[in-house]
């Protein structure tokens, strides 16, 4: 288990409550700025996109509850969420992967809103060293453990391809980092006590893909997935070649994950 899932289950807090925590902050900070001074368990959750129920076990997990006929305390409630997410303190990042990409996220002004600060962005490529990417001049990965070491850093964001993010993970976790944010396309082996996010674009669009498909179909009057079409086989079944079985989601040649937290 996960250095981060494991403290969780100690604590008794579900993983699917921790990833709910951001959205709740979010709202409770938008009542703030309206000069909302409590708010009920239902207007929350509405304004989070959850059910009221949900959320009372979700701030349950963290002590939080709410006053009868009154509901929560915004001001409190931000504080205390904002501390359960480490908030309270200023984490600071590396990028590696200064591509298309990397340069949009090294641009993004959400990271320092939310506690967080990119100290350095890294590369291999000769070519991208040395270029000025957000007022942070790129710099070698030769430099990558010099820099988290003198920076206090922690937490790493991958924006490589997917052919080297195994090698740029490698590098973050061997220089001292223990949280690694990946948006390349690949599965990530990494050590006992260092925690990954993945943020897979192409799998999301891919959900949205067939739920709209589901919807056309439904559209069409027939049953989910009746309208679309069926594939064909182009070779003689006498001809076909045999089936070789691989893990569910483990083609051929690609390691099964470990140590990864979703």
């Amino acid at each position: 288990m996960p250095a981060a899932e494991r403290l969780l289950a100690e604590r008794g807090i579900p993983e699917a409550s921790v990833a709910r925590l951001p959205v709740y902050l979010r709202a409770l900070r938008a009542l703030v700025e309206r000069g909302v001074r409590t708010v009920s368990s239902e207007e929350l959750a509405a304004a989070a996109g959850v059910g009221s129920a949900k959320l009372r076990r979700d701030l349950s997990h963290l002590g939080s509850y709410g006053v009868r006929g009154v509901g929560y305390e915004v001001a409190p409630l931000v504080a205390h969420v904002s501390r359960e997410l480490g908030l309270t303190q200023e984490w600071r990042v590396v990028l590696v992967g200064v591509g298309n990409l990397g340069r949009a996220l090294a641009s993004h002004g959400g990271f320092a809103e939310r506690g967080t600060v990119v100290v350095g962005l890294f590369d291999a490529d000769p070519g991208v060293v040395g270029q000025e990417v957000a007022g942070t001049v790129v710099r070698p990965m030769a430099d990558l453990a010099e820099v988290v070491r003198s920076e206090g850093v922690c937490i790493g964001v991958l924006a490589t391809p997917g052919a080297g993010a195994q090698a740029a993970c490698d590098a973050l976790v061997a220089a001292g980092v223990t949280g690694v944010l990946t948006f390349a396309p690949a599965v990530l082996q990494v050590p006992e006590g260092v925690d990954v996010r993945k943020v897979d674009l192409a799998s999301e669009l891919q959900i949205l893909a067939f739920h709209e498909q589901r919807k056309a179909d439904a559209a069409r009057g027939g049953p989910a997935g009746a309208g679309a079409a069926q594939p064909v086989d182009p070779v003689p079944a006498g001809l076909a070649p045999r089936a070789t079985a691989h893990a569910p989601g483990h083609p051929r040649g690609v390691r099964r994950r470990t140590g990864v937290s979703r």
